[in-house]
């Protein structure tokens, strides 16, 4: 636990007597790999946050599975879609491992976030790293080969390569399996 609560008062910049009061709030749960917690063309507008073990979050594009991020101990997700706008999901989560969840529904999280300073503040900051992942991602992007693309996944998140499947990776990364089979060989 101090691990988790360590890794998530870093990310989002919250004390660890804060962090604690709200995963008091929060459910706890086990998922076995390759359960989905969240899934596309469904509702569900909880957040989560990893104690243990690794997700994915992917969307099926032009019917190829189509890998958007990874999360870990500590990180938080849900579906943008259900939780602000109140729709189906447009991505489907899904674990990579055997996971630890904590959970809080919307309605119990709003609620939370109306009882305190504190917690109204974790509300922006989710939203403001939840924003700050999406540009790092768009900028990303703009680095121009695959292959650097593949190096800097690798500085970031060492942890997730040694964990996920090639072709997820290829698929975060955009490129075939067989692009980043040749990428691997040459490093």
């Amino acid at each position: 636990m101090k691990g988790l609560i360590h890794k998530f008062c870093t990310r989002y910049h919250f004390s660890e007597n804060d962090a604690l009061k709200l995963i008091n709030e929060m459910d706890v749960a086990e998922y076995k790999k390759l359960d989905k917690i969240i899934e596309e063309g469904k509702h569900n507008s909880s957040l989560y946050l990893v104690s243990d073990g690794l997700m994915r979050g992917y969307s099926m594009i032009e019917g190829i599975d189509t890998t958007m991020w990874f999360a870990s101990e500590g990180e938080i997700f849900f579906s943008v879609w259900s939780y602000v706008d109140n729709k189906a999901s447009h991505i489907t989560i899904e674990t990579l491992s055997d996971c630890t969840v904590y959970s809080i529904p919307k309605a119990k999280l709003e609620v939370l976030f109306s009882s305190s300073i504190t917690f109204a503040n974790l509300g922006r900051k989710l939203i403001e790293q939840y924003c700050l992942s999406i540009e790092v991602w768009m900028v990303d992007w703009e680095i121009p080969t695959a292959r650097e693309r593949y190096l800097a996944l690798l500085e970031k998140t060492p942890e997730f390569i040694m964990h996920v499947p090639l072709y997820q990776i290829a698929s975060y990364l955009r490129i075939t399996p067989q692009s980043l089979s040749r990428i691997r060989a040459q490093l």
